[in-house]
């Protein structure tokens, strides 16, 4: 017996907090229990800078890659596209979801049944593009500022694949063990590499005042490749999107929401002061952005020779870095290094606590997720290994992850651009809808603009999709014939009903409603004693279950009782799939009379496969038989097992 305790234990580690939900995990996008106070809005703002002011580490270099001369006046667009266009977005969405859930919450509750369902799957696989993209091309920018320090470069150049999963392989590690929140630790790492970026961007700033020629060198640049204002402005318009990384950390501020403290009126349907703070979380973090952003872009396009922003250059991946060692010494360099390793490691953890989140949120509501996926560690070790997996096809190249990462991004902006708009428009408000309409159209074109430019992202985004439609599909019919109710309440008529035939033996009959007339009900009885010899002195009731929406997994049940023409008992039920509500109806009722109550079904007619997709996807079909299947998987003693009668 003592030969199976090791891996036993091995199980239980793995498995540990499997019954946890999904709010109760750990990591700085976990809701927080409703006693926890909160903290100061600019303090949770830091836990949205590690994923969002991080993009400062490696944003300038792509951004001079990918529009050259153009990067200030792109980086332009780019912020007023922010600050009219995705800060507005997403003020609106923290009115609407105040709990954390995000834009994706938005369109389930706005798209019902399963095209609703099928939709969230989808974003949810962009939005693990996102995350995961995040994780691994913060690692390899992390890798590169560490490789690229003067006091490294000799040892460490030419190991950035191995660097970079190392780190990813370490920060698995920190969440197998368990990660703590750390808003304090988050608001020293973004503080202090805030403050080194604005000294490396004002000593930049000062160089290109003090050197007036660079200014006229790159205006005259400017002049000979692209002749007048107008043509540049069209360019930077079109070339803009390949600067989307700029707009990261919208999602994450609305997630990190439920940290916010809230004003002492607040509840929870509506914590007024908690969507007060998040608006001033959004709209700082986006001015803060967008001044360095427009700074950073314009010194490193300046001060920075085009050669040394490509692959294998000094300042690929890590501009404002070459700048800080160029312009103030090695020793601030190193120290700049240090810091915007450390921000971008906890970006990486940010992005990994939030797929540790966002995940259980759905999957296993929808019953598309496998038993282990309700536990941490299993799904710290799926998401480490395809980290992996993402660094080995990139090489771990910053830049070619940029399109990837970019493509999650938009995607997640648009979507929300898109939910508020039918949110605005659902509440009648025309402006605001014309309005989110035009940004909404706005994040259309630069998401096809992206994707045709870099169909990297759209191609990561489609295999994770697949995954995770094919693990949901496969979950889904797994737990098929699970007793997915989560509660049974009777009304005082229903209860009356059962108490009356307690003392007797209980007999119900599934009753499709039809006409509800008194020739239905009288006929039914008349077919079920005839077909099952039920003597004529036995009570019968009717019980009738209305499905609402079959694409829903687990629910509640609600047992209304009623009288039809005078003498016919009824039970009525709402539930997403009739055999389930039968199921759970028989168990609740043996549990409260002590009695195994019988129910009495005729065959339904038609093709058994087709009867068994129409109870997969609608919730009806073959009901007799799955009841009795759902049944025998929740009640293994056939002796405790109500009776099913099929004429």
């Amino acid at each position: 017996m003592a030969v199976p305790a090791r891996p036993s234990r091995l199980r239980a580690w793995l498995l540990e907090g499997l019954t946890a939900e999904p709010r109760q995990r750990p990591g700085p996008h976990a809701e927080t229990p409703a006693v926890h106070k909160g903290q100061r809005w600019w303090r949770v703002m830091c836990l949205t800078g590690l994923d969002y002011f991080s993009t400062l580490g490696y944003q300038p270099g792509i951004a001079a890659l990918a529009a050259g001369l153009l990067s200030p006046l792109a980086t332009i667009v780019l912020v007023v596209l922010t600050l009219v266009g995705a800060l507005p977005v997403y003020r609106r969405v923290s009115e609407e979801s105040p709990h954390g859930a995000g834009s994706i919450a938005m369109l389930e509750r706005l798209l019902p049944f399963w095209k609703g369902k099928l939709f969230v799957l989808t974003l949810l696989g962009f939005a693990a593009t996102d995350f995961l993209i995040t994780i691994t091309l913060s690692a390899a920018d992390a890798t590169a500022h560490l490789v690229e320090n003067p006091h490294f470069t000799s040892v460490l150049k030419g190991h950035h694949v191995p660097i970079t999963l190392l780190l990813i392989a370490l920060l698995g590690g920190v969440f197998l063990k368990g990660f703590g929140e750390a808003i304090g630790l988050a608001v020293v790492l973004v503080a202090s590499y805030l403050a080194l970026n604005a000294v490396v961007v004002s000593v930049g700033l000062w160089h290109v005042i003090t050197a007036p020629n660079v200014i006229t060198d790159w205006s005259h640049a400017l002049t000979t490749d692209y002749g007048n204002p107008l043509l540049m402005i069209g360019v930077a318009l079109v070339v803009f999107p390949k600067l989307a990384l700029g707009l990261s950390g919208f999602e994450t501020g609305v997630a990190v929401m439920p940290h916010i403290e809230g004003a002492p009126g607040d509840t929870e349907e509506r914590p007024v002061g908690r969507i007060r703070g998040t608006k001033k979380l959004l709209t700082t973090a986006a001015a803060i952005m967008s001044v360095f952003l427009i700074s950073s872009s314009f010194i490193t396009t300046l001060l920075i020779p085009a050669k040394e922003f490509e692959s294998g250059g000094r300042a690929n991946g890590r501009a404002l870095a070459y700048l800080a060692h160029e312009y103030l010494g090695s020793a601030f360099g190193t120290v700049y290094d240090f810091s915007t390793i450390l921000i971008l490691w906890f970006a990486g953890a940010s992005a990994m606590a939030g797929l540790l989140n966002l995940m259980p949120r759905y999957l296993p509501r929808y019953g598309m997720a496998p038993h282990w996926a309700r536990a941490v560690r299993p799904m710290v070790i799926v998401f480490t290994l395809v980290a992996f997996l993402v660094t080995w096809i990139f090489n771990a190249n910053v830049d070619a992850q940029g399109g990837a990462y970019a493509t999650g991004v938009l995607v997640l902006i648009t979507s929300a651009a898109v939910a508020v708009t039918i949110a605005a428009r659902r509440a009648g408000q025309r402006g605001w809808t014309i309005a989110f309409g035009a940004v909404s159209a706005v994040f259309v074109y630069t998401t096809a603009a992206n994707i045709v430019e870099r169909p990297d992202g759209v191609k990561i985004g489609a295999c994770f999709i697949t995954g995770i439609m094919g693990l949901s599909l496969a979950s889904r019919l797994a737990r098929v014939f699970e007793l997915r109710v989560t509660d049974v309440s009777f009304d005082d008529m229903a209860a009356r009903f059962i108490r009356d035939t307690a003392s007797r033996t209980i007999r119900f009959i599934a009753n499709e409603p039809d006409r509800r007339d008194m020739a239905e009900y009288r006929e039914k009885i008349k077919q079920i004693r005839a077909d099952n010899d039920v003597p004529d002195g036995d009570d019968l009731m009717f019980v009738e279950v209305t499905v609402l929406d079959p694409s829903e997994f687990e629910s509640g049940l609600r047992v209304h009782g009623e009288v039809m023409h005078d003498r016919y008992r009824v039970l009525t039920l709402e539930s997403s799939s009739v055999p389930n509500a039968l199921a759970a109806l028989l168990l609740h009722v043996r549990d409260e009379t002590g009695q195994r109550p019988h129910i009495y079904f005729e065959w339904t007619e038609g093709n058994p496969l087709a009867n068994f997709l129409r109870f997969f996807l609608f919730g009806q079909g073959e009901v007799a038989p799955v009841t009795r299947e759902v049944l025998r998987e929740a009640e293994p003693d056939r002796a405790r097992r109500p009776h099913i009668h099929v004429g």
